[in-house]
């Protein structure tokens, strides 16, 4: 049985304003914030009133094409028209979506450096790195499933098989 490690409101917050504070003292200033459905759609949306840029959206999760693909490639012809685009997810566990999403975004001609990543929490063994994190883990120690505000009003079933669906995650 995984540790369920609950992030409380204000946690959240403080994660998004040291991000927030992070993206303003950087010489790189994206257009927009892309949130990545499920985990980041709420996160940008903080991160968007935070920082005053706008926000975007992509689904990753739902595996819908017309709502995961086809949006990355109108962003990557976006930054070929010169526009910065930074994604944001809640957590950068194994890399696969962030491997997906910088494969897409490749593949459709996405201009090298205009595109960023986000996350609440990082995992340092993860096979893909972001550029601006407010925590990083490393999974060989920390087995924890963290649950976001956004999820803690799911059933405690689902929560759980959430955790289970990749469970070298918390092994």
């Amino acid at each position: 049985m995984p540790n369920f490690t609950n992030i409380a409101h204000d946690a959240f917050v403080a994660a998004v304003c040291d991000l927030a504070a992070q993206l303003a003292a950087d010489d790189w200033t994206p257009d927009f914030i892309i949130g990545v459905g499920r985990g980041g759609l709420v996160p940008a949306v903080f991160l968007s009133h935070a920082s005053g840029l706008p926000m975007l959206s992509v689904d990753y999760s739902s595996q819908v094409k017309d709502f995961a693909d086809e949006p990355l490639v109108k962003l990557a012809t976006r930054t070929r028209a010169g526009e910065r685009l930074l994604f944001l997810d809640d957590i950068n566990d194994s890399g696969r979506t962030i491997t997906h999403l910088r494969r897409a975004l490749a593949a459709a001609g996405a201009v090298d450096g205009a595109v960023r990543f986000a996350t609440l929490i990082d995992n340092e063994r993860s096979a893909e790195r972001v550029d601006y994190r407010h925590r990083t883990i490393d999974r060989a120690v920390t087995k924890d499933w963290f649950v976001f505000p956004w999820e803690a009003v799911a059933p405690a079933t689902s929560i759980a098989e959430d955790a289970a669906a990749v469970p070298e995650r918390l092994a």
